[in-house]
């Protein structure tokens, strides 16, 4: 898969496809086959997946708060 660039092609991932991508992109900055300029580009990339996941993870969260309260005052 193609890492992803913008926030728009961030938004279109599920939290698992995020993830996978994040694997890929330490994996390859890991094998240490690329040069300094890509493993810094792929850094950045790495911190774009990371927050976009915890981001997406927490709405999870505050999803699931909202439907424990809603059930809780019934």
């Amino acid at each position: 898969m193609t890492t992803p660039s913008t926030s728009a092609d961030l938004d279109s991932l599920t939290f698992e496809q995020l993830l996978d991508e994040l694997e890929s992109v330490t994996r390859q900055i890991e094998s240490r086959e690329i040069g300094i300029e890509a493993a810094t580009d792929l850094y950045e990339q790495a911190g774009l997946l990371h927050a976009a996941a915890t981001q997406r993870l927490a709405r999870v969260e505050d999803r699931i708060r909202s439907i424990d309260d809603a059930q809780s005052k019934r």
